[in-house]
């Protein structure tokens, strides 16, 4: 799929609607853009190849677009396979053609290929610039973003900022959806524990007159791009961009599924304007660490499994501490049929994360909820609604 972004830059990426797990991990329903795109000028310059699964169709692709020509550059971004596949295949054919990354570009390449590209690499650093003719692009180093070697680069003349895996997100070019929703997924999943580098590469691009964004995955950006911008700002910054409740739950046997739905109808008849809930042993695990960052305050509801937690939920806890979960306020439900001990275990795993504070107090269920709500559900409540 070849389509002009300008007069002189065309996107030669490839869709993968095939797709079912990207990384091995994060369900895709709508599968996966891989991106890639051609600067054409006195000299062309190739920006980025694409996973593996698309190789094929991306050489036909690039092919297609050179109708005969040689390109002078490869560009590498982000040597990650899904960008990155494909390096080799390209060099074969252009043996003229040179590659241009970072000095840690190269030392993965040569972690991933025995191909040798010694005398026709073209090592960049921190805004060195690289001439096509009447384009002119200049390279900024974004070290883990999210990778340590990524760069990004800004073209002048067109007024192009090639971001990388930055404001990229789930799902082909041609999934009819919001951007946000899966941006944020992708985001927090992918890109969510370097906050404060995305925050250093937000501040690098602000000084740039940026026009259009081209990631590495999802739709080219081209309008309202303060709106996007904005969502980096928040998302990077780690504060919640929703007021809302998220409540996650581990449920073995339906009681503290129950318990969970009747704590989300008590919060909902208190006033609570947004109540988010989710089993985390069916639910998509990636959507539900999304939710966890969307929202300023989380409600955990798990059973003592085998006298620690619910697997399912250390599983969700994982997540949160590896993507970096901050400045939240958080709810604990335990249930227990003898010697609860889930609310305890969940604390030690809030305790060290960075101004997460647990709200009192505690709901303890054994084993299931009859009759009426105990007490301290609705003093958990209205801990939740009044802050």
């Amino acid at each position: 799929m070849n389509k002009k972004i300008t007069d002189s830059v065309l996107y030669v990426g490839c869709d993968d609607a095939d797709l079912d797990l990207f990384e091995s991990q994060y369900d895709v329903p709508n599968g996966m853009a891989y991106n890639s795109y051609i600067i054409f000028d006195e000299k062309i310059c190739v920006m980025d190849t694409v996973d593996r699964r698309v190789s094929e169709q991306w050489l036909a692709n690039v092919k297609d677009a050179l109708d005969g020509r040689t390109p002078d550059y490869l560009v590498v971004q982000h040597m990650e396979p899904d960008h990155a596949a494909n390096i080799e295949a390209l060099a074969s054919l252009y043996p003229e053609m040179k590659i241009v990354g970072n000095a840690k570009t190269f030392a993965f390449f040569t972690q991933f290929y025995a191909y040798d590209i010694a005398d026709r690499k073209i090592v960049v650093k921190e805004g060195d610039t690289l001439e096509l003719g009447s384009h002119t692009l200049t390279f900024l180093m974004a070290p883990m973003v999210h990778w340590p070697e990524v760069m990004m680069t800004y073209d002048a003349t067109d007024k192009i900022f090639f971001s990388a895996d930055a404001f990229g997100k789930f799902g082909t070019l041609d999934t009819d959806e919001d951007w946000a929703c899966e941006a944020r997924r992708y985001y927090f999943n992918i890109i969510g524990k370097y906050g404060a580098q995305v925050q250093a590469l937000l501040k690098k691009a602000a000084v740039l007159d940026v026009q259009t964004i081209c990631p590495l995955h999802g739709p080219i950006l081209s309008e309202n791009l303060d709106y996007y911008i904005g969502k980096y700002q928040v998302w990077s910054s780690y504060q919640p961009e929703d007021k809302g409740i998220f409540i996650a739950y581990a449920s073995a046997h339906g009681n503290t599924a129950a318990a969970a739905e009747q704590f989300k109808a008590l919060l909902e008849s208190k006033g609570a304007p947004k109540v988010s809930i989710a089993d985390l042993s069916r639910d998509d695990m990636g959507e539900a660490v999304e939710d966890a960052f969307r929202y300023d305050r989380l409600v955990l509801a798990s059973i003592t499994y085998d006298g620690g937690l619910f697997p399912c939920m250390e599983e969700f806890l994982h997540h949160l501490k590896a993507k970096s979960y901050q400045n939240r306020m958080v709810g604990l439900i335990e249930n227990g049929s003898w010697a609860p001990m889930s609310a305890k275990l969940m604390r030690a795993q809030l305790e060290g994360l960075k101004n997460v504070t647990i709200l009192e107090p505690v709901v303890s269920i054994k084993s299931s909820l009859k009759g009426e709500m105990p007490e301290s559900m609705e003093q958990l409540a209205d801990a939740l609604l009044n802050l």
